[in-house]
């Protein structure tokens, strides 16, 4: 019996897999408005239904395999080495990262992923809702993390349950604001690992900065300067 389920969990596998591969492969032929699902189960010699049994949308499938970033930096944070904090876990993960992803800008099929991105507003859409899951997660590692692991320096800052998602969104934001400038930047070089390299050192200093400054109080006896009132109504008052 366990030797059937074994069986037909590789089938049910490789039959993902199959799909999956004919069909980015139509997307990145045809655009991905173009080719419908019907299209995908034709050409992947499979029924409609199967496609949907492993893949909800067409958003799903375009992403399939796609998005490791999405587990990978709250990952980095659980299984961090004895010793690591929390934040420098993470910043070494997101450096690494960047300069890898970047290092395949200049590949044909990653060239494709980002034009299809930029053309579809749905794509785009998808891609920012599955930024978000991952700002979540990240966000509930780093407070389940602080709670017994403290950050460095940290200790009169915000409280967990603030500063933890606050730091997610931060710090996913700064790396791809990184990644996205260097990408566009990339199409013109063609050094790669030149590209991947700066991508590596821009985003390092980036991140040690945010983390040198993390949880690090307002100055005794100094409010934050919000504007208001305006200089002269103060000087006024």
């Amino acid at each position: 019996m366990g030797e059937l389920r074994d069986r037909r969990a590789q089938k049910k596998a490789q039959t993902r897999e199959h799909v999956r591969t004919v069909a980015q492969r139509m997307f990145a032929e045809g655009g991905f408005d173009a080719v419908t699902i019907a299209d995908v189960a034709r050409e992947a010699d499979v029924a409609v239904q199967t496609v949907f049994n492993h893949f909800a949308t067409k958003e799903e499938l375009f992403f399939d395999g796609r998005l490791p970033w999405v587990d990978a930096p709250a990952e980095a944070v659980r299984t961090r080495a004895e010793g690591v904090s929390p934040l420098t876990a993470l910043r070494r993960h997101l450096v690494a990262g960047a300069g890898h992803f970047v290092a395949l800008q200049l590949s044909e099929e990653t060239a494709s992923f980002t034009a299809a991105l930029a053309a579809c507003p749905d794509l785009a859409a998808y891609e920012q809702r599955v930024l978000y899951e991952a700002e979540l997660r990240l966000g509930a590692c780093l407070a389940e993390a602080w709670a017994t692991d403290p950050e460095p320096g940290a200790g009169r800052g915000l409280a967990p349950e603030i500063a933890a998602p606050l730091t997610a969104a931060m710090w996913l934001t700064a790396s791809r604001v990184v990644l996205v400038e260097q990408r566009r930047l990339a199409a013109h070089r063609g050094d790669a690992a030149a590209v991947a390299a700066e991508v590596e050192r821009l985003l390092d200093q980036v991140l040690a900065t945010m983390q040198a400054r993390f949880g690090t109080p307002l100055e005794a006896g100094r409010r934050a300067d919000t504007g208001w009132p305006p200089v002269d109504m103060r000087r006024a008052g």
